[in-house]
């Protein structure tokens, strides 16, 4: 599987960011509560979207291997946040698939998905995460 590269940079002055892959964008940016301007969706946020649209897009990927016609996936992604640091807990997925097949068979195809889903199964093995360091000293103006 190739590399994937995002980028996300903040508006100057703001926590309001832009993430981008490719020609694709999306807004970030933290709750009012926290500080933000509450305009984009909040790293956990992202995470649990990231869950949810790779299992979504698997669940496609993987019937079509099986010959399986799916009309509809539901996925709802939940998790608490807690611990020092903080991490996401309690991490839960419910799907939802509506298939032109018998319910074992939809059964079948949602746990098999749930085995080779990448992005669940990159936090269920924890994969590391290798931090670069730059700093850059703000101009005065």
């Amino acid at each position: 599987m190739p590399a994937t590269t995002v980028q996300i940079r903040n508006v100057r002055g703001t926590s309001l960011a832009i993430g981008a892959a490719g020609n694709r964008t999306v807004t970030i940016d933290r709750a009012i509560s926290a500080g933000g301007m509450g305009l984009g969706f909040n790293g956990g946020e992202l995470l649990l979207l990231a869950l949810g649209a790779c299992f979504s897009n698997d669940v496609f990927r993987e019937a079509a291997k099986l010959g399986i016609t799916v009309h509809d996936v539901h996925v709802e992604v939940s998790a608490d946040w807690g611990g020092e640091p903080v991490i996401a807990q309690n991490i839960n997925m419910s799907v939802e698939v509506e298939a032109d097949a018998e319910d074992e068979v939809i059964r079948n195809l949602i746990e098999h998905t749930n085995r080779v889903a990448e992005i669940p199964n990159t936090l269920r093995l924890s994969a590391p995460v290798k931090l670069h360091l730059a700093t850059k000293r703000a101009q005065k103006e």
